[in-house]
């Protein structure tokens, strides 16, 4: 199998809802199944298949075990912004078909208007929340810029984040989608 075709796997198997909020979660913490379920307000074996799920398609990793009654649970933790060398990430670079980009981006959908939910003041912060859409036509150099910002701050904020309810934290939602798009030059070609 091709390395585009195992980012393409992996990107499908992050299309899910709960595939997402389990991989934010695991971002800031390295948790078993049982306390993904109970975080996520999910059954203990959905919450393993899920998690199978992802670590098969290598978007979580098992970074220890821990001793419970009975045996010995797994713990998982969220890879994909460990620094990794193996090439670029899945979600920044590789071409992928529109059907790939429609899944992820209707599951995302799903789970940004549950958090959009529980959306609300924090007396913490002064800047509550920030939106911007466009569609545009940029300078190639200029669009590099734009992509290279938004992966620099999703990475800082991946790499700073903390287990759910850490004293002093803030909860946040940050959802970013950057693509081109064909352009003219396209529909041109396929009159």
């Amino acid at each position: 199998m091709s390395w585009e075709d195992e980012a393409l796997q992996r990107l499908r198997a992050t299309a899910h809802p709960v595939r997402l909020r389990i991989m934010s979660l695991l971002t800031g913490a390295e948790l078993s199944a049982a306390e993904v379920a109970r975080e996520l307000d999910l059954t203990q074996a959905n919450a393993s298949y899920h998690l199978r799920r992802l670590s098969d398609a290598g978007k979580v990793e098992v970074v220890g075990t821990q001793n419970v009654r009975g045996g010995k649970a797994k713990k998982y933790r969220y890879t994909e912004f460990r620094g990794s060398d193996d090439g670029p990430q899945p979600w920044r670079g590789a071409e992928s078909s529109p059907g790939s980009l429609q899944a992820i981006l209707e599951a995302v959908g799903v789970e940004l208007q549950r958090r959009a939910a529980q959306h609300g003041h924090h007396p913490a912060v002064q800047t509550q929340q920030v939106f911007a859409d466009l569609e545009t036509w940029l300078p190639p150099e200029v669009w590099a810029q734009v992509v290279d910002h938004v992966e620099q701050a999703s990475r800082l904020a991946h790499a700073a984040a903390l287990p759910p309810r850490t004293e002093g934290a803030v909860p946040v939602s940050i959802v970013a989608s950057l693509f081109t798009m064909p352009g003219e030059a396209a529909r041109t070609e396929r009159s």
